[in-house]
């Protein structure tokens, strides 16, 4: 659906782009994931056909968005971070309006409004103006206006920038809901974002791609030694103890202890990882066992891995 190949972006003697390659699928939801000014903005604005690329190659449904911009516009819904709302106007007036600029017909018009309105979650506020609504209605409406041509393609720059927990919550369900009916970029630096939306996730730093993959497959890939967290009831300096003379225990972080009940979190090397062995410790002990289970890399944790590891810092 959309293929970006070897695509490079100048400013005078800054490099924004420097040959980043990537694709995706039809209906899937991709996060595009980078710091600020690692070149996301830059490279949404360049699919959406707001300025050219200085060299490479791009195409959204077969077309390319220097030589065929129009047919690339006509399928594509873009919702800023700064979206371009007219306050004055009423909600239903303003998406009427946009959908008539974006070609939808007179006969279908108040039908496509009605749909999106109810998409995202607005058509209780219809007669609203826009100069009446919170951030987060405003992004909801934002979205509706990115929808309103039913586009192939939705591009979402930091959609949930601003926004209240709750507020981050119901666009981030939004945007879930857009999965197979569209295909969607999700751009952002913020990491929990990625994680609970999106099913793969490219990484952006510095004008360059360094890691294509899913969150899971991305977790196992870097992730160099097994974290496991353990719920012991006993006396915490007799477990790490114990803990510490397991065959292939490289590290134990003891938490906060509560009535005797103590949380650790024990690193084992990677391929040997003697699991069994924690809990028949216990039990030889006469320790109580209250909780046991695996801790995985977050996507923030692979994120400030990779991008020190660019930057030839050893973490």
């Amino acid at each position: 659906m959309i293929e970006v190949d070897n695509l490079t972006k100048t400013y005078g003697s800054f490099n924004a782009l420097k040959g980043i390659t990537f694709k995706v699928e039809k209906g899937e939801i991709l996060g595009f994931l980078g710091p600020n000014g690692a070149g996301k903005t830059t490279t949404m604005r360049i699919l959406t056909c707001f300025f050219p690329a200085t060299s490479g190659k791009a195409t959204v449904a077969g077309y390319d968005v220097f030589e065929n911009s129009l047919e690339v516009k006509k399928r594509i819904g873009y919702l800023p971070e700064n979206v371009p709302l007219y306050k004055d106007m009423e909600i239903t007036d303003y998406l009427t309006f946009v959908g008539r600029i974006k070609g939808v017909g007179a006969r279908e018009i108040k039908t496509k409004v009605g749909k999106v309105m109810g998409d995202c979650g607005i058509t209780h506020m219809a007669g609203k103006l826009i100069a009446e609504l919170s951030k987060g209605y405003r992004q909801r409406v934002g979205l509706a206006q990115a929808l309103i041509n039913d586009p192939e393609v939705l591009i979402l720059d930091e959609p949930t920038i601003g926004l209240d927990p709750k507020q981050i919550i119901e666009i981030r369900q939004l945007i879930k809901n857009l999965a197979g009916k569209h295909t969607v970029i999700l751009s952002t630096h913020i990491l929990p974002e990625v994680s609970m939306t999106c099913q793969r996730v490219v990484i952006i730093n510095e004008g360059r791609v360094i890691a294509v993959d899913t969150p899971h497959n991305l977790t196992s890939q870097i992730q160099k030694s097994a974290r496991i967290f353990f719920k012991i009831e006993g006396p915490a300096a007799n477990v790490v103890k114990e803990l510490n003379k397991i065959n292939g225990v490289k590290r134990i972080d003891k938490k906060e202890t509560n009535n005797g009940v103590t949380n650790y979190i024990v690193e084992l090397e990677k391929g040997n990882e003697n699991r069994k062995d924690i809990p028949a410790l216990i039990i030889k002990n006469g320790w109580g066992l209250h909780e046991m289970r695996p801790v995985e890399m977050s996507l923030e944790d692979i994120f400030i891995k990779l991008v020190t590891e660019e930057k030839g810092v050893k973490t």
